[in-house]
């Protein structure tokens, strides 16, 4: 019986930064109610979340592994906070080649491979971190984003790993890592 499942493809941080995304997140929910963002851990998205027959896991995460064989560690950078209209609320992400073609190549290969149709978000990178957004009420916005402000800070770090995150009970959680073979 085919049992789909919903995932998506990212670049998860390294601990460090991960624990400072997350206390952002936990100090949002504390001072505004906002929780929505804890429902993932910090993240870029490469390829929004799909569905995707959970029996062909393993099939899905070895050519996973045979796209990253080329790919080279690369670093990124966090630059400040941003926003998509009062909507969304976001560290920023530095916008690199290694990262532009590391998402042009994962694009590409979930159209052929999965065949996953070419979606908005898909031709619109946009790296970024989400802090806050769907539970973000307009009203709180700007006392909202001006406290992210003071939290965020300015870093740079080395990724060396695709993270295959599964969505399980209304969460996102890192399900398998595909390190990058250069």
């Amino acid at each position: 019986m085919k049992v789909l499942q919903k995932y998506f493809l990212a670049l998860v941080p390294p601990p460090e930064i991960l624990d400072r995304v997350q206390g952002i997140k936990l100090q949002l929910r504390e001072e505004f109610g906002i929780k929505y963002a804890l429902k993932s851990p910090a993240h870029i998205t490469l390829k929004m979340p799909f569905s995707y027959n959970q029996a062909k896991e393993t099939l899905l995460l070895e050519r996973l592994a045979e796209q990253m064989q080329e790919q080279r560690p690369f670093d990124l950078k966090l630059t400040g906070v941003d926003t998509f209209g009062k909507r969304v609320i976001f560290l920023s992400v530095g916008r690199s080649e290694p990262l532009l073609l590391l998402q042009e190549r994962l694009k590409v290969f979930c159209k052929r491979e999965l065949h996953l149709v070419d979606e908005l978000s898909d031709r619109n990178f946009h790296p970024h971190m989400t802090v806050a957004f769907k539970d973000l009420k307009e009203g709180h916005f700007y006392e909202v984003l001006d406290r992210v402000k003071e939290l965020a800070a300015d870093t740079e770090y080395s990724t060396g790993e695709l993270t295959l995150l599964k969505r399980i009970d209304g969460a996102w959680f890192p399900h398998r890592r595909v390190p990058f073979g250069g």
